[in-house]
């Protein structure tokens, strides 16, 4: 049976502060999620208690591994039932703790009216502001215990709570190397704030906030009423027991990009992405030729506009060639051919068998995978696509993509980095490499070599996340499988 309680350092400070709002965190792999279950099991025999436990998203919190794991881990040890269907669990004559995500700005009206002691944000930078302070105004109690917020989360320079921990972040006044890390001595330190017109205005105290803003004699309407805040960081190197059991989730976090690598191992706060944060043609090797055991794979990154008044710079329609040479043979990953166009989808599709072809006359064939777009129509499209290229001879399959661009990217991104990947000296290189180190994933930056790379080097590593489909199913069930193995 696990032993519940904090380790020694940053869980157990966090666990033992008495302000009315705490931030925990700043790293991966520091145990913050365990910590904020931790949390309610102080009052578990509070029969008038409950807390509610937020992510952003529903499948954030069922996820393998996720939150709801990991209680079903804990809180039965401390006589905790679970109601799964409600997703809540209750304790014999105590309280109740309800798992909720707020996936939409308007889902916080959701909560109008509640009087919930103890609210807990695992990941509260996926959070709005607005949200998290709607939530402050529902944090009553009628329990015998004073309300109050607990939050995890991971370093993001562009989130509002990069401003409300900017007290204890190191700043322009820190030499460079320095900024953006926590400031030792400011660790866990209770400070005070108000909010007036939506502006934070902080104090070391309560009374000097009260002095400065409320006027003498002014009735319970007028009262300002400070509450308290501080900020505990924590990285992978406070959390000995997952360095113990899992070794490898440190040596998974070195490998990262260093924008992620100082983020997430780190703690840095501050640092951003710039260009060539992701990719710098420097990390590539040139290859000459490949190992003749190598494996292909051609993804299509898929667009099907031409340039037009109205529309002069669309998408492009990318098929990127990479190999995955023998194990022992460097580097491991080679990018081999990059072929896009701008055409209408006829011309797509005829690029793409085309294409195969050559691969096929070059030595090069190899499994042909096509990016299946959102929606019915994306469905049919690939799978009118699969159906002439198998109909040729050519192994082929569809994939339909999940998560942000940039977070597909990041494996190739730390792999190129550690020198694992290179290409063949070819005309297309200088594009290739532009584009990839002037991505920043927004809407002004084109991505669509990106995605190919990304797409082609999850594939080469086998990743089955996303679902195959049996080419002998019909349109329907095949939309029905999908809905299923979401």
């Amino acid at each position: 049976m696990q032993v519940l309680g904090p380790q020694p350092g940053p869980q157990t400070d966090f666990l033992a502060s008495t302000a009315d709002i705490v931030i925990y965190g700043g790293a991966a792999g520091g145990g913050k999620s365990y910590a904020l279950l931790l949390e309610p099991l102080r009052h578990k025999d509070n029969e008038n208690f409950a807390a509610v436990v937020f992510r952003r998203t529903s499948p954030q919190l069922t996820n393998p591994g996720g939150l709801w794991d990991e209680a079903s881990k804990m809180f039965p040890q401390t006589g905790g039932e679970p109601l799964t269907s409600a997703m809540e669990w209750k304790w014999q004559d105590g309280m109740k703790v309800a798992f909720r995500h707020m996936e939409h700005e308007k889902n916080k009206h959701d909560w109008q009216g509640a009087q919930v002691p103890l609210f807990l944000f695992d990941e509260v930078t996926h959070f709005t502001e607005t949200q998290f302070v709607y939530m402050m105004s529902r944090n009553r109690s009628a329990s015998g215990v004073p309300g109050y917020m607990r939050g995890t989360c991971n370093p993001d320079p562009d989130s509002w709570v990069r401003r409300w921990i900017d007290w204890w972040i190191k700043g322009e006044d820190y030499p460079e190397d320095e900024q953006g890390f926590p400031i030792p001595e400011r660790i866990g330190v209770i400070r005070y704030f108000v909010r007036i017109n939506e502006e934070m205005i902080w104090a070391s105290s309560r009374e000097e906030l009260i002095n400065k803003y409320q006027a003498p004699g002014a009735g319970i309407e007028d009262q300002v009423l400070p509450k308290s805040f501080t900020f505990i960081p924590a990285t992978i190197y406070d959390n000995q027991i997952l360095l113990k059991n899992d070794p490898s989730y440190l040596a998974s976090l070195k490998a990262m990009n260093r924008v992620d690598r100082e983020r997430l191992l780190g703690g840095n706060w501050d640092v951003k992405p710039e260009a060539g944060s992701y990719y710098q043609r420097s990390w590539m090797r040139k290859v000459k030729s490949l190992h003749p055991s190598s494996v292909f794979v051609r993804f299509w990154d898929r667009a099907a506009s031409e340039p037009s008044e109205v529309y002069p710079d669309p998408d492009w329609t990318v098929g990127l060639l990479m190999a995955r040479q023998p194990s022992g043979v460097e580097p491991q990953y080679v990018v081999c051919d990059v072929v896009r166009d701008r055409q209408k989808a006829a011309g797509v599709r005829k690029m793409i068998l085309e294409t195969a072809e050559k691969d096929s006359r070059d030595g090069r064939r190899g499994r042909i995978v096509i990016e299946q777009e959102p929606g019915a129509s994306g469905l049919a499209d690939a799978q009118d696509i699969i159906g002439k290229l198998s109909k040729a001879g050519f192994e082929s399959r569809r994939r339909r993509p999940t998560g942000q661009k940039k977070d597909r990217y990041m494996p190739y991104s730390a792999s190129c980095e550690n020198g694992e990947v290179g290409y063949l000296v070819r005309q297309w290189n200088e594009a290739y490499h532009k584009e990839n180190e002037n991505c920043a994933f927004d809407d002004k930056t084109k991505d669509d070599q990106c995605d190919a790379s990304s797409g082609a080097f999850k594939e080469l590593n086998g990743d089955d996340v996303i679902e195959e489909f049996e080419m002998d199913l019909d349109f329907g069930k095949q939309e029905n499988h999908w809905a299923q193995s979401q």
